[in-house]
């Protein structure tokens, strides 16, 4: 049945077409012979179709889930190393594209100034270490001195205070021996007028009187000179009071003697550390580079001398579309093309920059005077190497090359 439709479809198409288009069969009749001759031929297009399009849709989903670029180089730390004290320049022990290890002297600097004040700091200190061995030795000496002054003149004070009073208990005494001899003697001057008792009675009497007077006047004299020598015990006494304040004096002397002590050992540290600076070592393992000294030269602290790359620490600087980074995150494999050595190497996404390029550039672009051009802005991804690629140390900060991210 199919072939006869079949066939009466090829009859309804000749009667249609013409049979001859100048003299030549029409397309269609050659296309009909050729199928006719070559019955495997309509399998071979569909099998070719088929191809292509399984083809187009494997191209398809490779090129939509990775992301590449060209405007990318690999970055990687380059270490500045730079004098920390001035001084003439003795030896430069290595030269350019030099690979050193941590730790290696690159550099030695006259030590001769620095040395001189490390033996100039070394005896400041021991003169301030000897002042303060003698300031505080002063303490307990002062203490003990001044206290036992302070000790002396309260005893001399109650010792004074005492005495007046006992000159003043003799004053008394003398006082009444005074009275009574001078009543005796008046009782006499009666007696001896009425010629009662003798001359020499009478004279004995005023013998008495006269004695009395007199020791009670040299008992007034020793009560103001033990009230005089009392005063200077107190004045002495007072002066004693000054002991706390003179214990407190040289104690707060020997605390700054210590103070000084502690300033010069640190002027000492400073100068060891300044000598020790005359000799410049490698921060890091890694390439020197761009020298900037040579023996005889004056160098400034500070002053560029070396700079050293450190290769064992890489990754790739891609400035991707902003249009590119839909699908990429951090984390997502990558493979890195090394435009020097042809080479691909593996890596994985470690960041995405936090603002475009045009962002940290010296002029940004400035969008608000109405001349608008809308520009495809770029914004840098880190992209780290996979560990243990490159033993020998090929790869170089500022290479060119081709990172493509796997996005899914």
């Amino acid at each position: 049945m199919a072939e006869l439709v079949k066939v009466r479809r090829e009859e309804d198409e000749e009667v249609h077409e013409p049979a001859e288009v100048n003299g030549k069969p029409s397309k269609r009749q050659q296309a009909a012979g050729f199928f006719r001759a070559h019955p495997q031929a309509k399998w071979v297009l569909a099998l070719a179709a088929l191809v292509l399009l399984v083809g187009g849709v494997f191209i398809w989903h490779y090129y939509s889930i990775r992301e590449s670029t060209d405007d990318a180089q690999i970055d990687g730390h380059i270490h500045p190393i730079s004098g920390r004290v001035s001084g003439t320049v003795l030896r430069v022990l290595h030269d350019e594209n030099q690979t050193v290890q941590a730790g290696t002297l690159l550099i030695e600097l006259d030590p001769k100034d620095y040395q001189v004040a490390v033996d100039r700091a070394r005896a400041d200190l021991a003169n301030a270490q000897a002042s303060a061995a003698a300031a505080h030795v002063d303490v307990p000496l002062t203490t003990t001195t001044s206290s036992g002054q302070f000790a002396a003149a309260t005893a001399a004070v109650k010792a004074a205070d005492r005495e007046v009073q006992a000159d003043q208990a003799r004053v008394q005494e003398a006082q009444a021996n005074y009275t009574k001899a001078a009543a005796d003697l008046k009782r006499m001057e009666t007696l001896v007028q009425k010629d009662e008792i003798s001359r020499q009675q009478y004279d004995a009497a005023v013998a008495a009187a006269a004695s009395a007077r007199a020791t009670l006047d040299a008992a007034g004299a020793a009560v103001a000179s033990a009230e005089s020598r009392a005063v200077q015990t107190r004045a002495q006494a007072s002066a004693a009071e000054t002991v706390p304040e003179q214990i407190r004096m040289t104690r707060a002397r020997a605390g700054a003697a210590s103070a000084e002590v502690q300033r010069y050992q640190s002027a000492l540290e400073q100068a060891e550390l300044n000598l020790a600076y005359t000799k410049i070592y490698a921060p890091v393992t890694g390439v020197l580079s761009q020298r900037n000294v040579e023996p005889g030269q004056v160098v400034q602290s500070g002053q560029p001398i070396f700079s050293i790359v450190d290769l064992d620490d890489l990754w790739v600087t891609a400035n991707f579309k902003e249009t590119q980074l839909k699908g990429m995150r951090p984390g997502q494999k990558a493979t890195v093309k090394v435009d020097a050595y042809g080479h691909t190497y593996d890596a994985v996404v470690e960041s995405i920059g936090g603002a475009t390029g045009s962002r940290f550039s010296v002029l940004p672009p400035e969008n608000a005077t109405g001349n608008y051009v809308k520009v495809v802005q770029r914004l840098p991804v880190r992209i780290r190497f996979a560990p243990g690629q490159d033993p020998s140390h090929l790869l170089r900060p500022g290479m060119s090359v081709v990172p493509t991210v796997l996005t899914r």
